[in-house]
């Protein structure tokens, strides 16, 4: 065991004598953590973090008794200051943390299915992470009607009464609660090495499972009790299984999604309910990382359009994608859909225990039991003082001239009592209550009326005997209180259900509806694609000076780009990755949209939707390398390809074909010859150096240009039958030959 030195050092007054005073004394750690550590840790459990069977946490529980003590529950709203001012007479804690937990219980706030505190002001939003709440001094509130059921018993000794921290006070240790506010409302709390989270569920459904568990407790509560109800609404991706195991053993995980729509017109979708565990921000947060990171490109916008009619988060999705399958791509990867960690744990007689809905419940039902017999106990009481009275009211009744003769009669005020009770045979309290009867009262009518009372009296006091002798007769009315609080109170379900929903399913990248677009590439690296109806409005290219186009075509919005670089490597992209724009623009520059090196320019951009196509590169020493596209197709989302095409020598140009054509090239010695690809064999390697088409000495390749772009008289007479082979010399110099 591993040993604390402590030091012990002199604090009182100088002249005091402290034992072992200046010595350093070895001390146990495992003893100092269970003298110091483990009452706080205790503490943080019992007296703070954990819900009791009631459903509530001291914090609340002093906070609504502040309010009811107020007399904010039939009353107008007060400042918040107020009621955290005087909720810390038994409250210890600042004014903010008051305050804190004031706006969880509101109905302002949202966090709640049913709001115990009916607030006005702002006390922000439980879906949002920056809204916050208004100081304490700008907002008011009072109780909630649904706060009635909490204190309808407060002062019939149905629960026990303890002094606050100070003894100047008392409040109650639990609620006397008349339905099980622990499952109705949502609680989390975090203790020292244990916590609890429980979820809300709907309050018609827990009343009748209740009372079903009540008549018979081998009822299967998935048959009433459906599921969570969260307050921001929201789909349940149901699991029957996780369920049962929820409501047998109090822990497991509920799949929470998003509720959306798609707006047609705005090309957007509108998120309008989320998960009970994130907030808008978040999700908006996570959007954007994915964007970033290229993992959703379907996404042009995502912000935040909360107003005063509740939750909207919109997404703008680009032309051409299916909104449902972007949102399943969304629930994947962002918090709009989310598990809720279930932990019901919850404080039993001072212990914690971790159980299931149907032990919840069944301890709840004892609590209520236990309210319900000390409420009548109260009652009982009560009535049969009011019985006894009355009973010695009614012998005054006999004669009451003779007791205005004994109250006349007696010299001492003192002597009244005692003289009644020798004179009419009754005891002490009776004698006291007839001698506290004004002389206004003391006629024939006043004294029938009040003994008239017995009989009812003798009748509710054996209802009472008897309801106590019958648990039966007790479970009766808790059925019945449920039903009524059922009826008062209950609201439609806010959150849905889904069922047979495939969650393992792969996620695929979503292929968007294609549409015709105009590419260009510049010879500076510039790309734009235009939509045919932009182009005939304005098809004026804005260029950079001195900058020219060096590929154009009309191909699908699907399409894959392959941008080769003269690093000798391949980009690839998608023509999705990027905006639809204009012809006044200048485009997107390459190099800086996709990431390249300083310095790195692009020197081919290469178009195909199947990557059917081949592409046929050209080197300065004569060669010509043929190489399919599929070489250049990954099953990885994979963005850079390293060796796309061969070093050795540099490149004069580069084409894709579709099939097998013409080419023309011309040497720097002035040769050309026109021949077909057919005559070479194409290689599946990337870096291939190719095949020897032109035999060169003392010269270079200097230019290659498809035959059908070219205007040469007598074109035929260059063509060659085989490779390699030197060419005819043409006539003047290389400018001689005009692109078509």
């Amino acid at each position: 065991m591993k040993k604390k030195t402590v030091k012990k050092t002199e604090r009182s007054a100088p002249n005091a004598y402290i034992e072992n005073s200046g010595k350093v004394i070895e001390t146990d750690i495992a003893s100092t953590l269970e003298e110091n550590y483990m009452p706080y840790a205790m503490s943080v459990i019992v007296s703070r973090a954990l819900p009791e069977i009631d459903g509530f946490k001291p914090s609340h529980r002093k906070l609504l008794y502040t309010m009811y003590k107020m007399g904010l529950l039939k009353g107008e709203r007060t400042k918040s200051a107020n009621i955290v001012g005087q909720t810390m007479r038994l409250n210890p804690h600042g004014d903010q943390a008051i305050y804190e937990t004031m706006v969880r219980l509101a109905s302002g706030n949202e966090a709640l299915l049913h709001p115990y505190v009916d607030s006005k002001g702002n006390f922000g939003k439980a879906y949002s992470r920056d809204m916050k709440f208004a100081a304490s001094r700008y907002t008011e509130a009072k109780l909630a009607e649904i706060s009635t059921e909490l204190f309808a018993e407060i002062d019939k000794d149905a629960v026990d009464m303890v002094p606050n921290y100070d003894n100047t006070m008392t409040e109650p240790s639990l609620f006397p609660v008349r339905f099980p506010a622990i499952l109705v409302n949502s609680n989390f709390g975090l203790a020292v090495s244990m916590a609890s989270s429980i979820c809300s569920f709907n309050l018609a459904e827990i009343c009748e499972t209740t009372a079903a568990l009540i008549k018979n407790p081998e009822h299967n509560a998935l048959s009433t009790l459906k599921g969570p109800d969260f307050p921001g609404g929201g789909y349940i991706v149901y699991d029957e299984g996780e369920m049962e195991k929820i409501y047998r053993t109090g822990v497991g995980a509920v799949k929470v999604r998003a509720k959306y729509n798609f707006d047609k017109d705005a090309r957007c979708i509108e998120v309008t309910e989320i998960p009970p565990t994130t907030s808008v921000e978040a999700i908006i947060d996570r959007i954007v990382d994915l964007g970033k990171d290229g993992k959703i490109k379907e996404i042009s916008d995502a912000r935040d359009e909360t107003d005063i009619s509740g939750l909207r988060l919109t997404i703008d999705i680009k032309k051409g994608y299916d909104p449902d399958a972007v949102m399943a791509k969304l629930f994947k990867l962002t918090p709009l859909q989310e598990n809720f960690n279930c932990n019901f744990n919850v404080l039993i007689a001072g212990t914690p225990r971790v159980m299931g809905v149907y032990e919840i419940l069944s301890e709840w039902t004892d609590f209520r039991r236990e309210c319900i017999k000390r409420r009548i106990y109260f009652e009982l009481g009560k009535n049969k003082e009011k019985l006894h009275l009355l009973l010695g009211l009614k012998k005054i009744l006999l004669d009451i001239d003779k007791a205005i003769v004994i109250i006349r009669e007696t010299e001492e005020e003192a002597e009244v009592v005692p003289n009644l009770m020798i004179g009419f045979g009754i005891d002490e309290q009776q004698a006291e209550y007839v001698a506290e009867i004004k002389l206004r009262h003391i006629n024939r009518e006043y004294i029938l009326k009040r003994t008239e009372e017995t009989d009812k009296l003798t009748e509710e006091i054996a209802q009472m005997e008897d309801v106590l002798s019958s648990p039966k007769k007790i479970d009766n009315i808790i059925i019945k209180e449920l039903k009524e609080v059922s009826e008062k109170y209950s609201a439609p379900r806010r959150t849905q259900f889904l069922y047979d929903v495939a969650e393992d399913a792969v996620l695929e990248e979503e292929q968007p509806e294609s549409y015709p677009v105009n590419v260009f590439f510049t010879r500076e690296g510039y790309f734009k694609q235009i939509t045919p109806k932009s182009l005939r409005m304005s098809s004026e290219q804005k260029l950079k000076e001195n900058d020219e186009i060096i590929f154009t075509a009309e191909v699908s919005s699907n399409s894959e780009l392959l941008f080769f670089t003269d690093k000798f490597k391949c980009y690839k992209s998608r023509c999705a990755d990027f905006p639809e724009t204009k012809a006044s623009v200048m485009g997107d520059y390459v190099p800086a949209k996709l990431g390249m090196e300083d310095g790195e320019t692009p020197i081919y951009m290469a178009v195909t939707e199947n990557f059917s196509e081949t592409l046929v590169i050209f080197f300065k020493n004569g060669k010509c390398a043929k190489i399919p596209l599929s070489s250049y197709e990954t099953k990885t989302k994979r963005k850079l390809l390293l060796n796309a095409y061969s070093d050795l020598s540099p490149v004069v140009a580069m084409f894709t074909i579709a099939n097998d054509c013409d080419f023309v090239l011309k040497s720097t010695a002035g040769k050309v010859i026109l021949f077909n690809t057919a005559l070479i064999l194409a290689k599946s390697a990337r870096d291939t150096q190719g095949v020897q088409v032109m035999r060169l000495t003392k010269a270079e390749l200097a230019c290659a240009y498809s035959a059908d772009s070219v205007e040469v008289e007598n074109i035929e007479q260059f063509r060659i039958k085989n490779v390699p082979a030197a060419g005819i010399m043409s006539d003047g110099d290389i400018d001689q030959i005009r692109l078509a």
